[in-house]
């Protein structure tokens, strides 16, 4: 890295990578299937970047297919993925007391999406510690289910709590319920949805929020601008989603279930779709409408620095609150009676556009060599560059080239489809100042 002056955001592209390939290697194995012929190279790819990118699609169903070797190689990519691998170096670095330098601490500000250039050792150290304690209280309360179940036994039971304790932190999305099914069964169990939806919403707000958070003992007033921002837009996304897709499923998918099951239904897909990947309910059932509301979820997704994907809730606020600046004939934008500045609104409107050209190019693709309709394509590739994991199906349908588009877009989704462009394309050259001269819009 240094010898050949890689740039920060190229670093962490070749970083996730490196971990995908090493991931396919394992998963390609004999002992990482059930039969013991190790998987086929595509079908390795897709798994090892579904996992890496903390997405959840999947071409062979996890709890059948891969063997127990399998099943863990999946979770440690999870973890790390979900984690960032620069924030477990990091951690390894201060195990062997090795201080980290300021380029390694440049990438891991760029890797969790921050400007703080501070003390990095105590921010991993507080992710680690954090990240274990809240997925080994999720792993022992799940457990404490899945070990009644007379099909599983205590230690089997055990290993399924963590597995989803981890899965659901790191919005993975991968289960071991079978039969591609996920958690279906369990729709209207109270355990199982509060500590899966309680995980999927830490985990899934950001760890700089987690400080600032912990930092200013739970004063909203103190809280920073950002972290203001992501609770809100948050609680308005579940409580919002929750109630459209109550109202749109009450006579559909909800007609025969108990109105508590419905209501414990419709605030998991709420939650799931931003950006777990789970799902308590067939996805392929649901209503047009919801289907809809689902994607707009998916696409906005989780927050900045954290666990989760989609273009994130602060970019949509930036975006929303320059629409109601510019409606009132404001020219600068407020939020909190704070002003955000103009580069930040600039690369909110980069994010969604480049998100939004590349689901829509990947949908494109998908509909000409398969011929799925435009709503099973655009949830599919919504669900791979989002990193969510959920699918109407069709993933197992997919053909060579349909599962190299979704691949492409779980791995621009995860590293940033804007960091990827500038892997590519970045040119260490000084910035030309051309006239200006106006263009009629609107």
């Amino acid at each position: 890295m240094k010898h050949r002056r890689l740039s920060h955001v190229r670093v962490i592209t070749l970083g996730y990578l490196i971990m995908i390939l090493l991931g396919t290697a394992l998963l390609m194995l004999p002992c990482a299937t059930r039969e013991g012929v190790g998987a086929g190279p595509v079908t390795a790819l897709f798994t090892a970047t579904s996992a890496s990118c903390v997405t959840g699609l999947v071409l062979q169903d996890t709890a059948t297919y891969w063997s127990l070797f399998g099943q863990l190689v999946i979770l440690v990519l999870i973890q790390i993925g979900g984690l960032g691998f620069m924030t477990i170096a990091i951690f390894f670095f201060r195990l062997v007391s090795k201080k980290a330098s300021l380029r390694e601490r440049a990438v891991m500000a760029e890797s969790i999406n921050t400007t703080k250039m501070g003390d990095f050792s105590r921010l991993v150290r507080k992710i680690i510690i954090g990240t274990i304690a809240l997925e080994s209280i999720g792993g022992i309360l799940l457990a404490t289910h899945f070990v009644r179940q007379p099909n599983l036994g205590f230690l089997k039971g055990v290993y399924y709590g963590f597995f989803h304790a981890i899965s659901a932190f790191c919005n993975a999305g991968f289960d071991l319920m079978g039969d591609y099914s996920s958690f279906t069964s369990l729709s209207g169990n109270v355990l199982v949805n509060a500590v899966l939806i309680t995980l999927i919403v830490v985990g899934g707000i950001g760890f700089l929020v987690w400080d600032d958070i912990t930092a200013c003992r739970f004063k909203f007033k103190k809280f920073s601008l950002h972290t203001k921002t992501v609770l809100t837009v948050t609680a308005i996304l579940i409580l919002g989603g929750a109630l459209l897709l109550f109202v749109f499923e009450h006579n559909n998918t909800g007609a025969d279930k108990p109105l508590s099951e419905e209501i414990w239904v419709a605030l998991f897909g709420s939650v799931t779709a931003r950006t777990a990947g789970f799902n308590t309910v067939d996805t392929a059932a649901l209503s047009s409408a919801s289907k809809l509301i689902t994607i707009v979820l998916m696409f906005i997704g989780g927050s900045s620095g954290s666990t989760a994907g989609g273009v994130k809730t602060t970019t949509v606020a930036v975006i929303l609150i320059f629409l109601i600046a510019g409606m009132r004939g404001q020219d600068n934008i407020h939020f909190y009676k704070r002003r955000i500045r103009e580069d930040v609104l600039r690369k909110s409107v980069i994010i969604i556009s480049t998100n939004l050209l590349l689901l829509l190019l990947g949908a494109t693709v998908l509909c000409a060599v398969q011929g799925f309709s435009i709503t099973e394509a655009v949830f599919e590739t919504t669900s791979a560059i989002s990193t969510v994991g959920m699918t109407t199906g069709i993933t197992r349908d997919l053909n060579l080239v349909s599962e190299l588009v979704i691949i492409f877009l779980m791995y621009c989704g995860r590293v940033g489809s804007i960091s990827f462009g500038i892997s590519l394309f970045e040119r260490r050259k000084p910035p030309v100042s051309y006239p200006e001269e106006s263009v009629t819009v609107g």
